[in-house]
């Protein structure tokens, strides 16, 4: 498992949250479980006070994103840098359940699970992956989401850097939003009847193939 691979328990914290609407989704000992995935043995050590410390990394977490879409790219090194000296890792050569074609192990770095509480253990792991996303692909692959008013965090990992959006919905909505947009300004420009929304479908629907061809184009480059 690759380090960088943990850049999405981040993104995971971070959006567990929803400002702008108001909602939480990390409430209970069973959200912050479900952070982790799956068999995971600090997930299974988690407590109710694991949700209260989440929420405080939670917050220093969206800071990081928040700085680095805002281009201050010193500052969120500089709170990513904090945390990672805050919440250390002890990183181990692991080569289970992977196999090359001789049936040897496939040898790769994983981070060892010996932290003395589910937030610590989780927290860890985020911020080293995010780390090393950060370093290979640089801060301004970290961003937030710019349909209004989702502020979901993700990582663009694009060959071309385009990514602007959390998900091909949100896309969507915001060039459908976009669409709109300039149709009013042509409405109010020509003197047209407003309400001539002709084109909105066949246009969704442009938008809405373009950003899964991004999204798929994405994926693969992980």
């Amino acid at each position: 498992m690759e380090l960088a691979y943990y850049s999405d328990y981040a993104v995971r914290l971070v959006n567990s949250e929803d400002p702008p609407r108001g909602k939480d989704g990390l409430t209970s000992v069973d959200a912050v479980r479900a952070l982790f995935g799956g068999g995971s043995q600090a997930a299974r050590r988690a407590t109710d006070a694991d949700v209260t410390r989440l929420r405080a990394v939670r917050a220093r977490l969206r800071a990081v994103f928040e700085a680095a879409d805002e281009g201050e790219e010193v500052r969120a090194v500089d709170l990513l840098n904090a945390l990672l000296m805050e919440f250390p890792v002890s990183p181990q050569i692991s080569g289970h359940e992977l196999r090359d074609e001789d049936g040897r192990p496939k040898w790769h770095m994983h981070i060892a699970d010996h932290a003395a509480n589910a937030t610590a253990g989780y927290t860890a792991a985020a911020v080293m992956g995010l780390a090393f996303q950060l370093t290979d692909l640089g801060v301004d692959r970290l961003g937030i989401c710019r349909a209004t008013p989702c502020r979901n965090a993700y990582l663009d990992t694009s060959t071309n850097r385009s990514r602007r959006y959390c998900s091909d919905r949100c896309a969507t909505r915001a060039n459908v939003a976009a669409y709109r947009a300039r149709k009013r300004l042509e409405t109010e420009r020509s003197g047209r009847p407003p309400g001539d929304r002709t084109d909105e479908g066949a246009v969704e629907r442009t938008s809405r193939t373009a950003e899964k061809t991004q999204a798929s184009s994405a994926a693969g480059d992980r």
